[in-house]
């Protein structure tokens, strides 16, 4: 996935009107969103599609897919047709669960993104002393793209070298979570930026600010 300024924004405000000012603000620096929950929750997944069509942006589901394999399934499909080009899920629950939503990815020719650790600090408590055993299952199974955390950059490097050169990683935690993003591309692909834009008084300046800080414009 080519990501314009190797940045993402995290768009994880509650209604459609405050998404589309924010995007109508940004949309010069940035092609790709990631959607959570609460905007998907708040608008339902007509809300992929309306930015899709009014801004041609690449949209990345955080929906962090973790259930057996037939509901992930399920919940894939909806995601994928509501016209999502990417999902992400958990590696946790295991490769059947993992698997289940690769395959409905590859069946509707979308992308997946297996998260190893999340860059919170409760994910030192149980998910970090699995996160190279899970980013190890997604090589084993062919996945190419990952999400690993900015605000540790050990950590990172480990999934990195695990995963390999080839693979694309994309890291949250650039901002208030207080990741360094020059130094998070030093290993990923992409940086994840939410309330350091969303909430900021001027979205577009603190987007411009950053794209300039990470020597990339």
């Amino acid at each position: 996935m080519n990501i314009k300024n190797n940045l993402i924004l995290a768009l994880d405000v509650m209604s459609e009107s405050e998404a589309i000012e924010i995007c109508e603000s940004v949309k010069d620096y940035i092609d790709t969103i990631k959607i959570g929950y609460p905007l998907a929750l708040a608008e339902g997944l007509e809300i992929i599609k309306t930015l899709k069509d009014k801004f041609g942006f690449k949209v990345i589901c955080d929906f962090k897919v973790a259930d057996i394999d037939a509901t992930n399934e399920k919940i894939c499909d909806e995601t994928f047709k509501a016209g999502a080009d990417a999902i992400i899920c958990h590696g946790f629950v295991g490769s059947d669960s993992v698997k289940a939503c690769l395959d409905m990815a590859n069946k509707h020719e979308k992308e997946l993104f297996l998260l190893t650790e999340m860059s919170h600090p409760g994910a030192k408590m149980f998910l970090q002393k699995n996160a190279d055993a899970i980013a190890q299952m997604g090589v084993d199974m062919g996945i190419t793209n990952y999400v690993a955390p900015a605000t540790r950059l050990d950590r990172l490097s480990d999934i990195r070298q695990i995963v390999g050169e080839d693979a694309f990683i994309i890291s949250p935690g650039v901002g208030k979570q207080g990741g360094d993003g020059k130094k998070t591309l030093e290993y990923s692909n992409a940086i994840i930026v939410g309330r350091s834009i969303y909430e900021s008084e001027n979205p577009q300046e603190s987007c411009k600010q950053l794209i300039d800080s990470l020597n990339l414009s």
